[in-house]
């Protein structure tokens, strides 16, 4: 069995899905939300999302993070304070070892609802499906983060072509060329 650690980073809000891997079939062991006081200083919420997570890591033992990569919104500055609060949650995984998966946000949709511009709603509703749970997890922060636990599942479990870089490939084609 493996277990898989999804992640939708925030500063304000960080929700998280613990998924159970067993061959084909996943399960939900737990969701929720890491929630900081928007009156506290950054340090201070990134201080709070890394604990967040360490605690989560230390109750479940997940074999994998799962986190959703940065998005570029129009105002930067939220996408640099989304980058610090990645950069505690990676931080926290690698601390413990973990494998790192990291996913745009587009793919994580695309592979849950078959469309990379799902809305919220639609992910949240596959999510219920695909666990076969009696309602979606709630805020969609943590619908979120169980999506992208459930994106590393299936990325998982589908067969790896094997990498091949350009260097490699035109290599292969200068010395096929050479015979």
């Amino acid at each position: 069995m493996k277990l898989v650690l999804g992640i939708d980073p925030g500063t304000a809000v960080t929700g998280f899905g613990v998924v159970a891997l067993d061959g084909r079939v996943a399960t939900l062991l737990e969701c929720g939300v890491i929630r900081t006081n928007a009156r506290d200083p950054l340090p201070q919420r990134l201080h709070d999302v890394h604990q967040g997570i360490g605690e989560l890591i230390a109750r479940h033992r997940p074999d994998t993070i799962s986190i959703e990569d940065v998005f570029y919104a129009k105002n930067v500055r939220t996408t640099v304070v989304l980058g610090h609060a990645r950069g505690v949650i990676l931080l926290a995984g690698q601390q413990a070892g973990l494998s790192i998966r990291e996913y745009p946000p587009a793919e994580i949709k695309k592979a849950i609802t078959g469309r990379g511009s799902a809305t919220k709603e639609q992910v949240q509703f596959m999510v219920t499906r695909l666990l076969r749970l009696k309602s979606a997890p709630q805020p969609a922060d943590a619908a979120d983060g169980v999506a992208a636990a459930l994106c590393a599942c299936m990325s998982a479990s589908l067969p790896k072509m094997p990498e091949l870089s350009l260097s490699k490939l035109l290599a292969k084609a200068v010395q096929e060329k050479r015979r």
